[in-house]
């Protein structure tokens, strides 16, 4: 488990060292620098190695072994240095309040009510303690729900739109069965969702499945929701493949890449891992969310099996593209706290953090896969988000990294038990206290626009940053030096506009001085020379 950066934790000398500093940041470290360490990392061994390096051949080194890592020291070159250290000065766990964040989308309301139904997770284990329902739907018709629901996960509000009061609905599956069984209450509970809103006439069901899954979960007891059984609702299925397929394709990815990048066949090589493709239908059943609660036609159900993987991924991407607060950077922050971390996305068995069963069938890139389409669509948008890519970049190296508690175990309530906001320190602390690090300087603020990615081939791209970094052949510009014109250009407008305002103050105080007045009208502004 990540640990927290407090001064309480012991620090063990490595080998040889004989003078140790702590820095301001509460990274200890030795005069060498032969490995700065974080608070409560304590070495275990280390040891002299020759690293046969994939890209490098042969390069010999010491590898230290602590308790949170490995890290690998060359005696030629630096190999790896992946330390920051950076001085956390916010609490970022303050940053998601469920109550808050509904409030900002003016719930509760005459139609949506917030319940503390699964306050002691009674209701559903995997679901957050504080739940937005129908007003009119009983705690009593929440339990009777809960029973055909898979998992328990009934359906709650995620999201209302501003103006139409359509919303995006989420849960898991019908427990249809082969026997096609019947839940009045749910039934009645969806119908009770439709009627939130009187300018909707149906509800649609946007089940993520392919429809042959769709069916074939009906043998393990799933199922999805009938049009004969569920009268004013519209079904839809996505197309979106499961885990186990997603996993499969980024290992294809990871074999195209790592540890050669063979040119004479890329476009093909890349064309067979299948992973565009499956950003694509992502975003393209994001795109369908999106655009059926901003017309005002429907209001919207998602789902996949659980309700935890897919259906994560569409909520949350349709409101990315829908509310323009959620591409600022505490709104992302807030939209992973609340779509994915409070309602229960399975990190802890989709990562395998501290699990030494690699090949344990629950592990799949499903939070990657988000991540990715979120960078697609800030390259189709490049000023429409605040953050940039070192921002998504930095979210998924922490991902694998456990040093923050902010992805550990799979849903609240298991965090809540291990006190996680107790002995960890959250991602968002990092990212918080450096926030000029993860700005995009072309973003402008637009209230209210809609974004419609392209969904297609011929617009999709490999995250050639993320996926390629580690390779010394494949040469990146970092930073961007566009971006870093733009950067250098902004610091020169703020220097001249703070030495504008001293200049006027200077003016004033001696305007405010009748001892002090100007003798003729061109004394009284000072001149003021700049490059443009």
């Amino acid at each position: 488990m990540a640990s927290a950066p407090t001064s309480k934790y012991n620090s063990h000398s490595l080998e040889n060292e004989s003078i140790k500093r702590t820095s301001r940041d509460g990274v200890n470290r030795d005069v060498g620098e032969t490995l700065p360490r974080l608070p409560g990392e304590i070495r275990i061994t280390d040891k002299e190695v020759i690293y046969i390096c994939p890209f490098n051949g042969p390069i010999k080194g010491r590898v230290y072994i602590t308790n949170y890592r490995l890290y690998l020291r060359s005696l030629e070159t630096p190999i790896f240095a992946f330390l920051n250290e950076e001085k956390f000065n916010v609490d970022g766990w303050t940053v998601y309040n469920p109550v808050e964040e509904y409030r900002r989308q003016g719930l509760p309301n005459h139609h949506w009510r917030i319940t503390f139904i699964n306050k002691c997770y009674k209701l559903c284990d995997t679901y957050p303690a504080l739940l937005v329902v129908p007003y009119r739907a009983s705690d009593e018709d929440l339990r009777r729900v809960a029973t055909f629901r898979s998992r328990n996960r009934i359906p709650v509000l995620s999201w209302i739109h501003p103006e139409n009061k359509t919303v995006i609905v989420r849960c898991s599956q019908p427990l249809v069965g082969m026997s096609g069984k019947r839940n009045k209450e749910d039934e009645r509970y969806l119908d009770v969702i439709r009627e939130t809103n009187r300018q909707v006439n149906k509800l649609t069901i946007y089940d993520a499945r392919p429809n042959v899954n769709a069916v074939a979960n009906k043998a393990t007891g799933g199922g999805y929701e009938s049009d004969d059984v569920y009268h004013n609702a519209e079904l839809f299925f996505l197309d979106i493949h499961n885990i186990h397929v997603m996993r499969e394709s980024l290992k294809k990815v990871k074999d195209i890449v790592y540890p050669n990048v063979e040119e004479s066949h890329w476009l093909s090589s890349l064309e067979s891992t299948h992973w565009l493709e499956h950003i694509k239908l992502v975003l393209t059943g994001a795109i369908q969310v999106a655009d059926r609660v901003s017309s005002g036609k429907s209001s919207v159900v998602v789902h996949c099996s659980d309700g935890w993987d897919r259906t994560a991924q569409l909520t949350s991407l349709a409101m990315l593209m829908l509310d323009s607060f959620y591409r600022s950077i505490e709104g992302f922050e807030i939209l992973v706290q609340k779509e994915w971390i409070s309602f229960g996305h399975k990190f802890a068995s989709r990562i395998g953090h501290g699990d030494k069963n690699h090949a344990d069938a629950d592990r799949s890139p499903i939070f990657l896969q988000f991540i990715d389409c979120v960078w697609q669509m800030s390259k189709q948008f490049p000023t429409a988000f605040e953050f940039n890519e070192r921002f998504l970049i930095t979210i998924l190296d922490h991902l694998y990294s456990c040093r923050f508690g902010t992805f550990l175990y799979n849903c609240e309530s298991a965090r809540e038990k291990q006190k996680v906001t107790e002995r960890t320190v959250s991602l968002w602390s990092l990212i918080n206290s450096n926030k000029d690090k993860f700005k995009n300087p072309f973003y402008t603020k637009e209230i209210n626009r809609v974004l419609y990615p392209v969904a297609s081939m011929r617009h999709l791209e490999l995250w050639v940053n993320y996926y390629i970094r580690w390779n010394p052949r494949i040469k990146q510009q970092q930073p961007n030096p566009v971006e870093q014109r733009y950067m250098e250009l902004l610091a020169l407008r703020d220097e001249y506009i703070k030495r504008l305002d001293e200049l006027q103050l200077a003016n004033s105080a001696k305007l405010s001085d009748p001892s002090a007045s100007p003798s003729s009208p061109s004394q009284m502004m000072p001149h003021v020379q700049t490059h443009f």
